[in-house]
């Protein structure tokens, strides 16, 4: 039983981490794209 609840909290872990790096990358994309933008308007 004991393995069961630890795989099952392994696997919620393992899911989080996961979500985490793609919000992560998708927030580092769009900063890339705002700093675009602005050196865009800047030339």
């Amino acid at each position: 039983m004991s393995r069961t609840i630890a795989l099952i909290f392994a696997s919620f872990f393992t899911l989080a981490a996961l979500s985490g790096c793609n919000t992560v990358d998708g927030a580092g994309q769009d900063v890339e794209h705002a700093g675009e933008a602005v050196q865009d308007a800047a030339q």
